[in-house]
């Protein structure tokens, strides 16, 4: 008796999992994801600090100005008997680039194209946790439902074994029906243990993606929203937004400007420069001074004709980054196509199983219930129905795993085609502009606070 009360706390706390109050959907735990996680906050900051290189570059057509002062003392034993003269000056210098053979505006070509591909990283990275929390949350279902499962299927053990042992008492079975009743059941047991571990690893996945604790959770069906209606039109989706394809093609056009910017070492350099400075000078013996302004502006034409090899070898060196880049498109795109097709086919295997498992789950209790008849007339033994009962068992699983690779692979062939974003699922929540921080930054001239106030 006491064993069945435990058995029926226990089936009651895993049946809570499914009861309906404040239930949260799928797209809720999205929208979460795409709030809360680490992940993707530090994806944001990633191209935060890449904003900076568009301004970096920039600052190449800026003037250079600095302040300069000096002091000095000079001992001349012929002019002034050992006495010393003691001088001092300070000024500003301007510096201004007025050609550096187009490296400036070369740089700054890459680095707008290098911030393209990170504003595209950042939108396969939203991808990736998007899928990930959908993922983990059909898992935490799956888990959960295959725990309820196990423990309906050891209180019907439990029932088996009381059964058998009473048969057993009024000579109508034998010790070997108890025995296998028995040892059922206590792998029953072990199974459900392992099935209430998977189902608190999958929430603790759920909560690494959410920041939240995963509480009562709605099912879920697969997304249809965006979904192409064939593999020909999924592969051309693909082909032309998926942001991993973006980032390498914006990858190549950062490399094209470095190779342009590096043959720029090779042509002349025109500098133009100005000083404003004022000077004072004593001398010790006579107690005269003397003070001056000055003011300097010239010109300065720079001419390379040999750097020691250096600017050769960084422009090799940038045109084999450059072919990388461009293989790296391939790359990209053949990972893109093998990946839209896997989704693509293992949706369709998925929906053919739940079909398929539905089927059999309805036999297997159909069968189960006439061996149970059977067995109550002396036709069928106790493992017949303990057979009969793990059929069931397995069909059950088997149909719960097959919904749950459904949904998982809809959002999987979402993210393969580059549509799993918040955007495009309609999240409701606010937006992330990676161009707010980008405009704030992109002129400063100066300045060391942020846009958020550090």
């Amino acid at each position: 008796m006491r064993r069945s009360l435990v058995a029926a706390v226990a089936f009651a706390s895993v049946a809570a999992f499914s009861q309906p109050v404040s239930a949260e959907t799928i797209l809720g735990a999205l929208a979460k994801a795409y709030e809360n996680n680490s992940e993707l906050n530090s994806a944001r900051a990633g191209v935060r600090v890449r904003d900076e290189d568009v301004a970096l570059a920039k600052s190449g057509y800026r003037p250079r100005v600095t302040g300069v002062a000096g002091i000095s003392n000079t001992s001349d034993d012929s002019r002034f008997g050992g006495a010393g003269v003691t001088g001092a000056s300070f000024g500003i210098e301007i510096n201004q680039s007025l050609f550096d053979g187009f490296q400036t505006r070369n740089n700054v070509r890459a680095a707008s194209a290098g911030l393209s591909a990170q504003r595209e990283n950042l939108r396969n990275t939203e991808q990736n946790v998007l899928f990930d929390t959908a993922q983990a949350y059909m898992d935490v279902l799956q888990n959960r439902d295959i725990a309820v499962f196990r423990q309906r299927n050891l209180a019907f053990l439990d029932e088996q074994v009381r059964a058998a042992s009473a048969r057993f008492d009024v000579g109508e079975g034998t010790r070997t029906d108890v025995e296998q009743a028995r040892a059922s059941r206590a792998g029953a047991q072990a199974q459900l243990e392992a099935a209430r571990a998977a189902a608190l690893s999958s929430e603790a996945i759920y909560r690494q993606l959410t920041g939240t604790t995963p509480s009562n959770l709605n099912s879920a069906s697969a997304i249809s929203k965006g979904v192409p209606g064939s593999l020909d039109q999924a592969l051309a989706v693909a082909f032309r937004d998926h942001p991993a394809i973006l980032a390498s093609q914006y990858a190549v056009d950062a490399s094209v400007y470095g190779v342009k910017s590096a043959e720029g070492s090779f042509l002349p350099q025109v500098n133009l420069s100005a000083t404003v400075q004022r000077s004072y000078s004593s001398r010790a013996a006579s107690g005269g001074s003397y003070t001056g302004n000055s003011a300097t502006v010239g010109a300065q034409l720079r001419v390379p004709i040999y750097q020691g090899g250096q600017a050769s070898a960084t422009v090799r060196q940038k045109k084999e980054e450059l072919g990388q880049a461009r293989i790296d498109v391939d790359v990209i795109r053949d990972q893109v196509r093998a990946a839209v097709t896997s989704a693509w086919t293992q949706l369709q295997a998925s929906r053919s199983a739940v079909k398929a498992n539905r089927e059999t789950l309805r036999a297997s209790r159909l069968a189960l219930d006439g061996v149970v008849q059977e067995r109550d007339v002396g036709q069928r033994t106790t493992l017949d129905v303990l057979n009969g009962q793990a059929n069931v068992l397995d069909a059950q699983i088997a149909v719960a795993q097959a919904e749950r690779d459904v949904v998982v692979s809809s959002y999987a062939l979402l993210s393969a085609i580059g549509r799993l974003t918040a955007r495009d699922l309609g999240l409701q929540v606010a937006l992330h502009d990676p161009k707010e921080h980008y405009n704030a930054v992109k002129d400063k001239w100066f300045g060391l606070r942020t846009p958020d106030g550090r």
